[in-house]
């Protein structure tokens, strides 16, 4: 019995010393050792044996369990300490290797000039608001002085939803919704997304729009102007020089186009200008009376006036760029001029 105990005990290092992988350790940690092992069975069976042999038996099965115990725990650190030297010669970094490089990112052209739009105005007093994409007809047409058969809607190429539902068309439609739910006065823009069927150098069916306008008691066309020409000035500089050309909106009235000297040429003449010095940069306008009586105001009481701009346009204009499709194409090679 005794000579079969060590002859275990034998066999189980030599097995032992022979183990290459942490598996190999574990696979006769159980072997051996576990619930089911060949020395735990060898103790399971301690009570068969002869009552005057059973110390002398159970203290050699315990002596070659323990040296088993501590042989398999020296080989277990062994062998992650080989492991762990032959990761690090093959997964260790060279720090004198040149880093890849990692660019920055930057931001869209377009969000870089809408930025710059915002804070000129919130220097002003102007608050920022938002609307819905999606919009109903009534706050993109109709409370704009837009009926169902007005003539300026087929100026819009609308994407409609179903009958009284349409992809904005401006961020005008702000206006009415701010106007409804507060009273003057009121010093707002209202940059965002809009959406019209055209695409072709100088239109895209999404690009920005932001919306302004102001209503107060004694708001005259003088404020507007004395405005815009503040806002041109911090934009594209204090030489560019402004006009007011008159023009048609329904939801403004008297309505102007604002143009700017050609900031190409100065004002001299060139083919961006077609040769006349200036360029038309927005619309804007006295807000018309039609509005004030849709959003509840009385318009023998108060008065304001209200201008839009394409955000992509400013920016074509401000960075000398020529195809406006360029800025929802995301060409790196053009996005890193920025």
């Amino acid at each position: 019995m005794q000579n079969d105990i060590h002859s275990i005990g034998d066999n189980a290092r030599e097995e032992i010393s022979k183990t290459s992988t942490l598996r190999e350790v574990h696979d006769l940690k159980v072997k051996y050792l576990g619930k089911k092992g060949i020395l735990t069975e060898k103790l399971k069976s301690l009570g068969s044996i002869p009552k005057q042999d059973r110390p002398a038996f159970g203290s050699t099965l315990n002596e070659i369990k323990t040296s088993l115990e501590h042989l398999l725990h020296q080989r277990e650190e062994t062998l992650k300490t080989s492991d762990l030297i032959d990761k690090l010669k093959t997964e260790q970094i060279d720090v004198t290797v040149p880093g890849c490089y990692m660019p920055f990112g930057r931001l869209h052209p377009v969000t870089q000039v809408l930025d710059e739009i915002i804070a000129i105005f919130t220097s002003l007093g102007f608050t920022v608001e938002e609307g819905p994409e999606v919009e109903h007809d009534f706050y993109n047409f109709e409370a704009l002085n837009m009926p169902e058969d007005h003539p300026a809607r087929d100026m819009q190429d609308t994407f409609y939803i179903s009958h009284d539902v349409v992809l904005r068309t401006h961020t005008s439609s702000v206006q009415v919704r701010i106007m409804e739910k507060n009273d003057p006065p009121l010093r707002v823009i209202a940059p965002g997304k809009v959406y019209r069927c055209d695409a072709d150098v100088s239109h895209i069916p999404m690009f920005h729009q932001l919306e302004g306008f102001m209503v107060d008691k004694h708001i005259r066309m003088s404020d507007l102007k004395g405005v815009l020409e503040l806002f041109i000035h911090r934009v594209f500089g204090a030489d560019t020089k402004v006009r007011l050309r008159p023009s048609f909106f329904p939801f403004t009235e008297p309505s102007a186009e604002i143009d700017i000297s050609c900031v190409m040429c100065g004002g001299k003449g060139c083919n961006v200008c077609s040769g006349t010095g200036w360029i038309e940069i927005l619309g804007a306008g006295m807000i018309n009376p039609q509005v004030y009586e849709k959003a509840g105001y009385d318009p023998e009481i108060y008065t304001g006036f209200a201008f839009g701009m394409g955000i992509e346009r400013i920016a074509m204009l401000k960075y000398s760029i020529d195809d406006v499709r360029l800025f929802p194409e995301n060409d790196k090679r053009f996005l890193e001029q920025f």
